[in-house]
């Protein structure tokens, strides 16, 4: 009788596993203290589908870990990471929108995870995240049309017929008449708007009440660049008469009560910044004007400088867990684990 053999995890899955695991022990203890506070029952349902699925998750990762025999992450927990005596530090909008900006990024990201997965029980897990992120994005997208809170990139006339490219000085954007946004390079801009629009009104709140003086500052100085950015890309757009993304200011209330620990916040920064370099790196190679090729590293600079500060904060407070990492040769070469 022939012994099944049995594949090891590659690197990437174990990426894939220990990222996926820190995320959904994060977006559990937000969402619990969400649903502590939400007022709007549509909104709830929402969130109430978020938790399902995070929970759900996790028990899959953790049997995931436990058969592979690899240790399970410590991520994070309600006895340490959350306070849900705590007021309301958000608006029920503003929970309905992070909750709709959770399920892009998670789409984003478990397609991604299921692109690099090479065994068949790993792709089917993402791909089955991937169907349950695309049915939280689209209920609470419906849920923003319901109520009118959705806002749409802007509308540009329909092109009569197919065009080419004819003269270089369709690249042009430092000197001379920049010509006009094409969809490609609006769509870029108006939702790197959306995200540090959510960005900025997180790290308002998150600067209110970290316990840490070190952290606040760092919140306020995330809020800071987000607020920068935010009129970069707004200007940008104004220059072809096209309307911004909406500022959501008010969603953070004047709460200084903590609901989540200074390493969550921390945390959930730093992985937004993350996704933030992603899509300006992205945003970059599909921007063929001159401008705005110059533009995005810029940015991507000053936030790659903010994210190390951040790390950098995490390490000294014993806070930054470390992925699965390959052996140290010259270590084990001298005889040393």
């Amino acid at each position: 009788m022939e012994t099944e053999h049995h594949v090891d995890l590659t690197s990437a899955e174990m990426a894939n596993l220990w990222t996926a695991y820190q995320n959904d022990t994060m977006v559990i203890c937000v969402v619990k203290y969400a649903l502590a506070t939400v007022q709007d029952t549509e909104i709830r349902s929402v969130l109430e589908f978020a938790l399902k699925l995070s929970q759900s998750h996790v028990q899959q990762l953790t049997a995931i870990f436990n058969e592979e025999q690899l240790p399970i992450p410590d991520g994070f927990n309600e006895n340490e990471d959350l306070n849900l005596q705590a007021p309301p530090l958000f608006t029920d909008t503003f929970y309905l929108t992070y909750i709709h900006n959770m399920g892009k990024i998670g789409i984003e990201s478990y397609g991604m995870a299921l692109a690099n997965s090479s065994r068949l029980d790993q792709s089917q897990y993402f791909n089955n995240c991937l169907t349950e992120y695309t049915q939280l994005f689209n209920q609470a997208l419906q849920v923003l049309l319901s109520k009118g809170n959705h806002t749409r990139p802007p509308h540009i006339p329909k092109p009569k017929q197919v065009q080419y490219i004819q003269k270089q000085s369709y690249l042009t954007g430092w000197f001379g008449k920049r010509r006009p946004l094409n969809s490609i390079e609006i769509s870029n801009i108006y939702f790197s708007m959306i995200r540090n629009i959510l960005g900025k009104a997180l790290v308002t709140g998150f600067s209110q009440v970290a316990k840490s003086q070190e952290v606040r500052n760092y919140m306020i100085r995330g809020r800071d660049i987000s607020a920068k950015h935010i009129e970069i890309f707004g200007s940008t757009l104004s220059e072809d008469h096209l309307p911004p993304a909406s500022k959501w200011d008010a969603e953070a209330t004047d709460s200084t009560v903590a609901p989540f620990s200074d390493k969550l916040m921390m945390f959930h920064v730093t992985a937004l910044i993350g996704i933030g370099l992603a899509h300006y790196g992205a945003s970059f190679g599909t921007s063929p004007r001159r401008d705005l090729g110059a533009l995005y590293p810029r940015l991507m600079m000053e936030i790659a400088h903010y994210a190390e500060d951040g790390a950098n904060i995490m390490i000294d407070n014993g806070w930054l867990e470390q992925p699965p990492q390959a052996p140290d040769r010259d270590q084990l070469a001298k005889g040393k684990k």
